[in-house]
């Protein structure tokens, strides 16, 4: 890289619109959505799509509620002309949904698009030419009047060839290709000229998309050309002012976002972001980032696992682990302090209730995600990644000595071997840990109590330990009490019992029910054991010999 890179590269000058008036807008419902996965999305693929794998990416975006659907550009491949025949023919096409297609502004061109469009009830046919000064001195050496004219020819054989086809429902689209780098000026001249000739009335439905082509400036400046151009268009209320972010600095949302604040009624991009270069702007985050303010996108990923599943596998291109929204880490929490936090929040929160989630902007169910991927534990996880893990589970809700005890345990575990513990994996570590296995050290048998007249407990009862029936006798306050005093034969050291809670596992009245003890010993040394029973004293006391024998 350059040290002195400003000898190389130039930055993009600004538009002077002090009055502005987007940064007090806010965007309060969804735009019209245009999905171009299937033309720019296509194109920019190393192996484009064949027809089968079109087809089953149509059949999904119908599925997410897409009204218009950017489908091919016919003239520039036989592939591309014979799947618009494809769903016109074979009557794919709801009656509510468009179907648009691309064109250049070359009259063999438009008129192999029309013979494509042959039959279709609502089509948009999509003219562009690139506009910008690099564009036009370099690429194309034409003055302005020549790119002026070059548009205004091509629409009106496109207004001819339309009404010579009366049965389809006829929008037209122009693009100044390279809008966001073309002089604000001539950028409303010849969309200006163009409109002229196509007349745009409710029977001539009329798009003017104003594309950045190439991101070369911050988003607010982008929304700044945006507004000029909403304010200097004639036939601003006539027409819909679509964009089309590219997303080469990072920043296509933001653009498309502050664009809609400017003015824009329509948004143009991909599932996903896939398109030429660095991609289009991704719909599922614009449409995500709606509903997580509580405005409905018109679009629907309540199964985004299948919609991320077809993407990828018709795109061949991996979506990002990381990826908003659609991520399969998007709503993981591996940091301890995250987890912590994630679990207050659940565990505050009641059914009916506003979602309010510490690192969770909206509930992952709502888009078919499962709470099993929130929370996932490693060597950076701390004590309420796996209680929360063990509590959605098994339903076993654990006292905070006994969260601190585990998770020093998993710190141990997942230290050792430097991977993520997968839930089988941490379950077997609680059960093992804390005696919920089927032949624990100290079993009990059978038990039988009675009350002394000294108020006392007496309790005696019949224990398999490593596989030899052995009964203990012991006096206390209570069964517990009782229990300890009868362990001290069998316990290298007597115990104090610290801690106790128990709860039900489920609402019916002949639910199991799990206890939990924390003992603390002579030495000095702390251990828990967890006990469950469909009686809640047998609970209580299994848990309180896996207590006794856990080793450290």
């Amino acid at each position: 890289m350059l040290s002195q890179p400003e000898n190389k590269y130039r930055p993009w000058p600004p538009l002077n619109l002090p009055d502005r008036t987007w940064p007090e807008k806010r965007i309060t419902h969804a735009p019209r959505w245009l999905s171009t996965d299937l033309r720019d999305g296509n194109q920019a693929l190393a192996e484009p799509m064949d027809s089968e794998r079109k087809l089953q990416f149509w059949n999904l975006l119908l599925e997410c509620g897409f009204k218009e659907i950017e489908v091919a550009f016919p003239s520039a491949s036989q592939t591309d002309f014979a799947f618009v025949r494809q769903l016109i023919e074979e009557a794919r096409i709801p009656d509510d949904v468009t179907i648009q297609v691309l064109t250049q502004a070359r009259d063999e061109l438009i008129l192999r698009t029309f013979e494509a469009l042959r039959g279709a009830k609502r089509a948009t046919l999509h003219l562009y030419n690139a506009t910008a000064p690099l564009f036009r001195r370099l690429v194309f050496g034409m003055e302005k009047q020549e790119i002026v004219a070059l548009a205004v020819n091509a629409t009106t054989l496109i207004r001819q060839q339309c009404e010579r086809y009366p049965q389809t429902c006829w929008q037209y689209e122009y693009s100044p290709e390279t809008f966001c780098f073309t002089e604000p000026e001539f950028a409303l001249e010849i969309c200006e000229a163009v409109a002229d000739v196509w007349q745009p009335c409710a029977e001539r439905p009329m798009i003017i998309n104003l594309p950045a082509t190439v991101e070369v400036n911050t988003p607010n400046v982008y929304a700044d050309q945006i507004e000029h151009f909403c304010r200097h268009f004639s036939r601003r209320n006539e027409v819909c002012i679509s964009v089309h972010p590219h997303n080469d600095r990072g920043t296509g949302v933001a653009c498309a976002e502050l664009a809609i604040m400017a003015g824009a009624d329509r948004v143009e991009g991909c599932l996903f972001g896939n398109g030429e270069r660095t991609g289009n702007v991704c719909l599922v985050t614009l449409a995500m980032n709606l509903y997580s303010q509580g405005i409905s996108p018109g679009l629907s990923f309540h199964n985004m696992n299948k919609v991320v599943e077809v993407v990828e596998s018709c795109n061949q291109l991996p979506v990002h682990p990381r990826h908003p929204w659609a991520g399969s880490l998007a709503y993981t929490a591996f940091s301890g302090s995250h987890q912590d936090a994630i679990k207050k929040g659940f565990d505050a929160r009641k059914a009916g209730d506003r979602w309010e989630m510490p690192y969770l902007p909206v509930d992952p169910q709502d888009i078919g995600c499962s709470y099993e991927a929130v929370i996932r534990v490693n060597s950076q996880s701390g004590k309420s990644g796996s209680a929360w893990i063990i509590e959605q589970n098994h339903g076993l809700t654990l006292p905070r000595a006994l969260q601190q005890d585990f998770s020093q345990h998993v710190q141990r575990e997942t230290d050792s071997h430097g991977r993520e513990m997968t839930l089988n994996a941490l379950w077997q570590l609680f059960r093992t840990r804390y005696g919920l296995v089927p032949q624990p050290p100290l079993a009990l048998r059978d038990y039988r109590s009675e009350s002394q007249q000294n108020g006392r407990l007496k309790l005696q009862a019949t224990l398999t330990v490593n596989g030899e029936q052995k009964r203990i006798e012991g006096y206390g306050n209570g069964l517990l009490s009782a229990a300890a005093a009868g362990l001290a034969p069998l316990t290298a050291q007597p115990l104090v019992i610290k801690d106790y809670h128990e709860h039900t596992l489920g609402e019916r009245s002949d639910s199991r029910s799990v206890a939990y003890i924390r003992c603390e010993f002579a030495d000095g040394g702390s251990r828990c054991g967890v006990g469950i029973d469909s009686d809640v004293s047998r609970a209580s006391l299994q848990a309180l010999f896996n207590a006794a024998v856990a080793q450290d």
